[in-house]
């Protein structure tokens, strides 16, 4: 199938990757050293939380995200930051949609990430100020539905992913997303090097969706400890468990042991039990449970957001090399 040309908003990054927004992790710190490094970064808006009488944390977030960003193309014209996004958590349980909604229009924010249900307001509301919507999805029904709903692009969140990760491969789940999509398609699932980033595009994506690498680094608004398990660990150190938030998720290994709960027995719950009301996904007793993708074993050390894209850079030119030779071996045909 032919490709639709990928939105502006998507174009020209220094590699095709977009960073994931991670619960309680990203904050502007973070995003704005994902965008200076070249691509897109990304927070929840659930993430900008203020207390009674506050002023909205939100507000002052795209403020600071949109101002020093602006500042750094100014002076950096040959090297612009790239856009940025913010995820919405489209749950009948977060209270604070519509007025996030509204926030978000009126700060122009180019890329709109939505998770946990797909709304044609929530598509509109992207639309209205000049915004692109891209909806996760772990599997070709939901999809299918999104795309029917408005939404301009899909993230494919495949076996492997962190957090609230889908159970299918890659490979099924892209292919039976191409076979009618020809739009916006990123890939979430253990994308944590250049060699993966480089093989989310042959098999059919458009970008890939990094989260966990980023967790790791000086910018993350995360536990030292959780840095430090994530450097110590590796993918037989991610359990899949639903208990924690009601959907399936992943988890770190360690961080189930040290709150005092068996990894390998743990319990259900029911989806019904998901709540976003007080702004988080988890219940307080399980706030050192920490969650993370099957892509940590390429984390070995913490350090600058920068780093870790100059690396998966590195990576993903060496990996455009190899496999022009294997083009260059295999692809002369008969």
């Amino acid at each position: 199938m032919a490709r639709s040309p990928l939105p502006a908003a998507l174009r020209g990054l220094r590699i095709p990757a977009v960073a994931s927004p991670l619960f309680i992790v990203s904050g502007p710190d973070l995003v704005i050293a994902q965008c200076k490094a070249g691509i897109v970064g990304s927070f929840p808006a659930l993430n900008a939380r203020e207390k009674d009488g506050e002023p909205v944390m939100l507000e002052a977030w795209l403020k600071r995200i949109t101002e020093e960003l602006d500042r750094h193309n100014q002076a950096n014209p040959d090297r612009p930051a790239a856009p940025f996004a913010v995820n919405q958590i489209v749950h009948r349980s977060n209270a604070r949609l519509e007025r996030d909604l509204e926030i978000c229009a009126r700060w122009k924010v180019p890329i709109w990430i939505t998770s946990l249900g797909a709304r044609p307001e929530v598509n509109e509301a992207a639309h209205s100020c000049g915004g692109i919507a891209l909806h996760d999805v772990i599997n070709n029904t939901f999809a299918r539905k999104a795309i029917d709903k408005g939404a301009d692009g899909l993230i494919a969140v495949a076996a492997g992913a962190g957090g609230h990760a889908g159970p299918q491969s890659p490979f099924a789940l892209v292919r039976e997303i191409r076979a009618w999509f020809d739009g916006p398609l990123l890939l979430s699932g253990a994308i944590a090097t250049g060699e993966a980033l480089l093989a989310a595009q042959v098999i059919g994506a458009d970008l890939g969706y990094i989260g966990s690498a980023f967790i790791a680094t000086d910018e993350a608004n995360a536990d030292p400890d959780y840095k430090r398990m994530l450097v110590e660990s590796g993918a037989e150190d991610i359990v899949t468990s639903t208990l924690f938030t009601g959907i399936s998720g992943n988890y770190l290994k360690p961080s189930i042991a040290r709150a005092g709960l068996d990894p390998d027995n743990l319990a259900h719950a029911d989806p019904s039990s998901m709540n976003f009301r007080e702004g988080s996904a988890k219940p307080k007793a399980w706030k050192e449970i920490w969650g993370a993708g099957q892509g940590i074993g390429a984390i070995d050390s913490i350090g600058p957001a920068a780093g870790v894209v100059d690396r998966i850079e590195t990576e993903y030119r060496a990996a455009l090399a190899r496999t022009a030779a294997l083009a260059a071996e295999y692809g002369k045909g008969e």
